[in-house]
């Protein structure tokens, strides 16, 4: 599960990257079925394709990190749902739009709660690798070799010394 996550979240940086430099550089004409919608509505799509990039490079820097930050992926998914919730509205008020902005909610609605169910699994398989850490063997009792994961406490004195 903690690949899915990893491909996952580098999957929805990219992706985002790619889709706000589309919507930076063309404004109304990235918009399928938008037609000519004036320089309001241009200025308004070329902006808000900036603050999708700045968005995908969020997820870009959750990928970076090792593990995922979970509370990271889990916000940025609740931001990708309520873009998927304001389709919903958007369906609601002004009825059907062009198929593409369908399939698009279609994504924005499915896809956060993959993510929100991968969001802890590297965190938990990186938990898992500390708590196993380095193997640390002591020599116990009649000398009976002992075997403990972790770390090896520190002595609470220095060894006697030796004067051979």
């Amino acid at each position: 599960m903690a690949r899915a996550l990893r491909a996952l979240v580098q999957l929805m940086g990219w992706t985002c990257v790619a889709i706000g430099l589309f919507h930076v550089a063309l404004g109304n004409a990235a918009i399928p079925g938008a037609g000519s919608a004036g320089a309001t509505v241009d200025s308004w799509g070329r902006f808000m394709g900036a603050s999708f990039v700045g968005y995908g490079l969020a997820w870009l820097w959750a990928s970076r990190q090792r593990p995922i930050p979970a509370t990271a992926v889990r916000a940025l998914s609740a931001v990708f749902l309520l873009g998927g919730l304001g389709r919903l509205i958007s369906l609601t008020v002004h009825g059907w739009p062009q198929w593409f902005q369908i399939a698009l909610a279609v994504i924005e609605l499915g896809l956060p709660p993959v993510l929100f169910r991968l969001a802890p699994s590297e965190e938990r398989e990186h938990d898992a690798e500390e708590v196993a850490g380095p193997v640390d063997e002591l020599v116990g009792v009649d000398g009976v070799r002992l075997v403990r994961r972790g770390t090896a406490p520190k002595p609470a004195a220095a060894p006697p010394r030796f004067d051979g």
